[in-house]
Parts: structure tokens; C-alpha cells; sequence
């Protein structure tokens, strides 16, 4: 799949004043240590799959599922200074598809609500199948689930991470996402047991 790479951001020679001195130049270099193009670029291409992955579980469409992954690298990239800690880098990638994909879905939404007359539900080859009904249930029950149990659900269980990364991306406590996780699976679990 393609990655979009930028290209580097010109490099400014500022000259410290004598106040700042040394100290101020290796500030600088600290701080710049998580916000370079380069280490930016190299963890949107080691993660591109995953963070496209996120996407495509958001929004359950996998023709925008790229653009929002690309669009997300487009916007850490323009701010890039606010990432500070390298580590986190990943985080804003991931918080950033999350903030878009939601975006996306209301736009999606709205759309739906203007229209005069409802799309034609297109059948799939595959729609025969047992477990592509299981799928279609499980997709159902998931569209049915509150904002937040859907978005916990989908970083720990498809997402594959941890409660700590979970409360992280979406900015909530670590016990919000135990209360979203534990509140939406029981919510599933009757959806699911009412249509098997």
C-alpha cells in the first residue's frame, strides 16, 4: 500500500541569544528529539497496517479507511511540535485516526439524514455463509453500542491494546475504560444471544 512521505521540513539555523547560551541549545535538541520528520515518518510506516486497521474497524468501510490513516499522518505532521516525548508519537497517530474516523461517521450520518430515499441494501457473494452472518450480527450489535463502548471495544479487542494505551488514545481514566469495556461486552453478549 502506498505511504505518504513529506518532505522534510527546511531546517531554520537560529543563533541562541547569550542568555540562552548552551543550556537553551540542548533544550532545543531534547525537545526536538520527538518532533523530527524523520522518526515521525518511520513510525507511521512500522504502524501503517494497524493504524489502518483502526480505521477500518471505526468505520466499517474500507474505502476512507486510508484517506483518514493518511490524513491523520498529514495533520501530526503539521503538528509535529506538539509531540514532545517520542514515545507519544504513535498515540497522536492513533488518537488522531480515532478524532477523524468519528468526524468521517458523522459526516456519513448526515449525509444518510438528507437523503430522500434509502440505499439499496447490495448482497454479497458471501452473505450465505454462517459465518458471515455472525459477522453481520456482531456488526449490528456494535453499531448499537454507546460512542464510547464501541471505541473501547474496538482499541482492546481488535486494536489488540492494552486497558493503559485505551484510556491514553481516548483521554479517559483507566477506570472509564474498564466501566466502557465490561458495560459494552455484556451489552453485546445479549445482542448476540438474541439472534442465535
Amino acid at each position: 500500500m502506498p505511504v505518504i512521505a513529506p518532505m522534510p521540513a527546511p531546517r531554520t539555523n537560529r543563533i541562541p541569544s547569550q542568555r540562552e547560551g548552551a543550556e537553551g541549545t540542548m533544550a532545543e535538541d531534547t525537545m526536538a528529539a520527538g518532533t523530527t520528520v524523520d522518526h515521525l515518518t518511520e513510525t507511521y510506516r512500522a504502524h501503517y497496517r494497524s493504524l489502518l486497521g483502526l480505521a477500518a474497524l471505526l468505520l466499517d468501510d474500507t474505502a476512507s479507511c486510508e484517506d483518514v490513516v493518511q490524513e491523520a499522518f498529514i495533520r501530526v505532521h503539521s503538528a509535529r511540535n506538539r509531540v514532545r516525548d517520542p514515545e507519544k508519537t504513535l498515540a497522536y497517530l492513533r488518537q488522531t485516526v480515532v478524532n477523524l474516523s468519528r468526524s468521517a461517521l458523522r459526516r456519513r450520518i448526515l449525509g444518510l439524514k438528507l437523503l430522500s430515499k434509502p440505499m439499496p441494501d447490495m448482497a454479497s457473494a458471501e452473505e450465505g455463509a454462517y459465518d458471515q452472518l455472525e459477522r453481520d450480527a456482531l456488526i449490528k450489535a456494535m453499531r448499537k453500542l454507546q460512542r464510547r463502548q464501541r471505541e473501547v471495544l474496538v482499541l482492546r479487542y481488535f486494536g489488540d491494546m492494552t486497558e493503559a494505551q485505551v484510556a491514553e488514545t481516548l483521554g479517559i481514566s483507566l477506570g472509564s475504560v474498564k466501566a466502557y469495556g465490561s458495560r459494552g461486552i455484556a451489552a453485546l453478549r445479549v445482542a448476540m444471544e438474541a439472534t442465535a
